[in-house]
């Protein structure tokens, strides 16, 4: 099937943002260095220092993401790197996500805002013995990570084939592997590429070595993914981030509320509703870019400016009303979005606290901070059988099925709708770490 479908007009303008997922040590940061060196992204300077910095031995391409010093001094990545780079055919947006475990929560940040996910399988790290072949716990855990945030393609990459004897039977092994992985996951992989990032085998240049495989470089098949579109479809949703105080210079005093769009589309006329309070009003300014527009779309900032004044602060969610809510007494609305209190989620878990039943913790929904607990635990996954079982508490980096109670109610979709309006984070109130992420699944 021909994957390039996309005209290249709407590739140049369109950015791909993806993230290099996988377990520690898999290649991946030297990958990016790979792809940054290939496509002539790298400076002059920058080559100079590399080369200096050999002395004779193979350049060290992951100096190029690892920038904090304790990366480099101990060879990990620790933090989320982005790099940027250009290829006559598009616009490239790297996020190089930590592979170690106590990590997970940010690969989970760098996954959240992606369009793709390539996740390294490092070959020499299994034993290609074994029948059935089986893979790395943290291979699972972020390919199962990247489906569960809905990135939308996801493309396994099977790095240092260069190490080994036969590396089309080595490959074909690993592929299989990842095949029937990927089938009992529910994952539609994008593409398996077998791929040297050290030597530069099918990265961005076809292996001279590996006459056996007629399939696209890595960089051929990531040109060709689309990126994702914000759902300009359904209901307006916007969370209220800035509230700002403005006058027209003849004494009138309004208010604009500030935010991006995560769903829908407004317009000068709309009737909206504030939640959680449930007022209406009627929108008769938006601002976009530093203009006074006619409307704006989902994945835009704007500003609104409302008919009458209305209790908005940051945190607060404006949302679309009928228009039979202006009838309502009060101003309160009718037949619009409602917020809910209790619903169920998906929760990967990244504290060394286990999550408990019945503990309080600050839920962030958009720019709104509320409290709210764990009601039961539904269900832990178990990675290796990608079956639900029994769980009262969830460890570190578990990912479980939970029923949540929020405080107060709460503008929510499911995350499979809205990556947005469906998403939260969990912060423990005692230490203040970011304790998980919820993705909600079912909204009761």
């Amino acid at each position: 099937m021909d994957t390039y479908d996309h005209t290249e007009a709407e590739f140049r303008h369109k950015a791909l943002r993806f993230l290099t997922a996988g377990s520690v040590d898999d290649g991946k940061s030297t990958l990016i260095g790979r792809l940054l060196l290939d496509s002539q992204a790298i400076l002059a300077d920058q080559l100079d220092a590399l080369n200096r910095g050999s002395s004779g031995s193979p350049v060290d391409l992951s100096q190029l993401t690892d920038g904090l010093e304790a990366e480099r001094e101990q060879g990990i990545t620790i933090d989320v790197a982005y790099r940027y780079f250009t290829t006559p055919r598009r616009k490239f947006i790297i996020a190089d996500a930590p592979g170690h475990e106590q990590y997970t929560r940010n690969m989970v940040t760098a996954a959240a805002g992606s369009d793709a996910a390539v996740v390294l399988v490092d070959i020499t790290k299994l034993d290609l013995t074994q029948s059935p072949l089986r893979l790395l716990p943290q291979t699972r855990r972020h390919s199962l990570l990247a489906q569960l945030l809905r990135v939308p393609s996801i493309v396994f990459a099977v790095n240092k084939l260069d190490a080994q004897h036969d590396p089309q039977h080595a490959f074909e092994r690993v592929r299989d592997a990842l095949v029937h992985f990927s089938q009992e996951a529910g994952i539609v992989p994008a593409g398996i590429v077998p791929v040297s990032a050290l030597r530069g085998d099918n990265v961005a240049v076809a292996s001279p070595f590996w006459d056996w495989y007629a399939g696209p470089t890595l960089l051929q098949l990531l040109e060709s993914l689309p990126a994702t579109e914000t759902p300009s479809s359904g209901p307006l949703m916007l969370p209220v981030q800035y509230v700002a105080r403005e006058g027209d210079g003849v004494g009138n005093q309004f208010r604009t509320f500030w935010g991006r769009l995560a769903r829908g589309r407004v317009h000068i006329g709309d009737l909206v509703s504030i939640q959680p309070s449930g007022e209406v009003a009627q929108v008769v300014a938006i601002h976009h870019a530093g203009s006074a527009v006619g409307s704006c779309v989902a994945g835009q900032s704007a500003g609104l400016v409302l008919d009458r004044h209305v209790d908005v602060s940051r945190g607060d969610w404006i949302v679309h009303a009928e228009k039979s809510a202006i009838h309502a007494p009060l101003g309160l609305a009718a037949g619009a979005v409602t917020g809910r209190q209790v619903f169920e989620a998906t929760l990967a878990w990244f504290d060394v606290e286990p999550a408990a039943v019945g503990r309080k913790y600050w839920l962030r929904h958009g720019h709104r901070w509320v409290p709210g607990c764990i009601t039961e635990i539904v269900s832990r996954l178990d990675i290796h059988t990608l079956v639900g079982t029994d769980a009262h508490a969830l460890a570190v980096n578990d990912i479980g099925r939970v029923r949540i109670q929020a405080q107060s109610p709460l503008p929510l979709t499911d995350y499979a709708a809205n990556r947005v309006a469906g998403a939260m984070i969990v912060v423990d109130p005692a230490s203040h770490r970011t304790s998980g992420a919820l993705l909600v699944e079912a909204v009761s």
